[in-house]
């Protein structure tokens, strides 16, 4: 009798125990720096981990590269998202593993400063699309979406006010770069320099995304300030870009 009870009992407790679902993905968060350390690191994880609570996605950070690229760590992982990284942060056998990586179909995901890592690296600076040149003071500008068709775009209005350490960017690396979105030079005071190149480069973008070398690259160059990671309308727009960077999915217009 008392073992038909101790039965009946882990039985019910099977019946009433949450059920748990696989996560749809893992994405790895790596944010080493070997030049300017932003303050805003701690803020970074802890939204992208959020993030993954909210959408139901595993997220592993470090700041060790020796702990991230290897083969057999990085298979486990649908992108990496290269948070305000700076300087040389990998060796050359790290560079050769991420190549691999991306090649067999995986993404990359770059905030801010990952436009100021590995300029000696051109693989790596073409993936990213514009590497970093300068910035001005901190200010408010306005923001314009240049397109709506990709992930996490939609809540953003047409034109819209942020507050940020607006990157002045040099030429395109790449020829397959989609523009998500940029800042209007007119609502702010740039750098003296980028005054006198505005005529031959209009478009300041801050955003934008391209399929490369076989796998896929998001970046954004919002995420300077502390603050901007408790955004909303940010925290969207990055998992938008960690979401398509993962899948693939989310397009709104085919890609030709």
């Amino acid at each position: 009798m008392k073992h038909s009870r101790v039965w009946w009992l882990a039985v019910l407790g099977c019946l009433i125990a949450p059920i748990t679902f696989a996560q749809q993905f893992s994405v790895a968060v790596f944010s080493k720096t070997a030049g300017w350390h932003h303050e805003a690191i701690n803020e970074g994880v802890t939204a992208i981990r959020q993030l993954g609570k909210l959408h139901h996605f595993d997220v592993f950070w470090t700041e060790d590269p020796n702990r991230l690229f290897k083969d057999e760590e990085l298979s486990k992982h649908a992108a990496v998202v290269f948070l305000l990284t700076t300087g040389d942060a990998l060796n050359d056998q790290q560079q050769a593993t991420f190549e691999r990586y991306i090649r067999q179909g995986r993404g990359f995901v770059g905030v801010h400063s990952a436009a100021d890592t590995e300029y000696q690296w051109p693989w790596y600076t073409k993936m990213v699309g514009h590497m970093f040149r300068r910035h001005p003071a901190i200010q408010t500008a306005m923001v314009n979406v240049e397109s709506r068709d990709f992930p996490g775009m939609e809540r953003f209005a047409q034109r819209f006010l942020a507050t940020e350490e607006w990157y002045e960017f040099d030429a395109s690396r790449s020829p397959a770069l989609k523009y998500l979105l940029s800042v209007d030079e007119s609502t702010y005071e740039p750098s003296a320099q980028r005054r006198t190149e505005a005529k031959s480069a209009p478009l300041h973008p801050i955003s934008w995304y391209q399929p490369y070398d076989g796998g896929r690259a998001f970046y954004t160059a919002l995420g300077h300030l502390p603050a901007t990671y408790s955004d909303p309308f940010f925290t969207h727009h990055l998992y938008g870009g960690i979401y398509w960077a993962a899948t693939g999915k989310g397009l709104t217009k085919p890609q030709l």
